[in-house]
């Protein structure tokens, strides 16, 4: 069986490649995702965003639990900061969670300095662009691959 990694986007970031180009980039990120599983044809990459703190919430519950499913990679925007809820979603499920962020967040105001989920998840990938989501995956697979 391959391994399956569900991607999980949060606010915003539907946005990506239009919103802030300096920071995030030029191309959106469902080009991104797409163009980032076609070149892994040997795992399963499902994706989910949306703009709702408990949607993600749903998602990491309904997921969360999937043994066939070997990681999550959670881009939570801006709920990263202020979501304790969120956190305890990661914190009550069985699948490893990968903090994602296309920017270096550090380098940016404060407020975005502190993150309530990285203490949940198994690591923090940040400041790579986009390329951030392809560490994360790797991150989430067996050596092997």
């Amino acid at each position: 069986m391959k391994p399956r990694i569900l991607i999980i986007n949060g606010p915003n970031l539907n946005l990506v490649g239009r919103r802030e180009p300096d920071v995030y980039g030029s191309r959106s990120l469902d080009e991104y995702i797409d163009s980032l599983a076609e070149s892994m044809p040997g795992v399963t990459i499902d994706r989910m965003q949306s703009n709702h703190e408990g949607d993600i919430i749903d998602m990491l519950h309904e997921w969360g639990y999937d043994k066939d499913l070997t990681g999550i990679v959670l881009n939570a925007g801006a709920y990263t900061h202020t979501s304790l809820a969120i956190a305890d979603a990661i914190a009550a499920i069985n699948v490893p969670v990968v903090e994602v962020h296309i920017s270096n967040v550090w380098s940016r105001d404060a407020v975005r300095h502190h993150s309530m989920l990285s203490p949940v998840c198994r690591g923090v990938i940040a400041g790579f662009g986009l390329d951030s989501y392809r560490l994360a995956v790797l991150s989430l697979l067996p050596p092997a691959l």
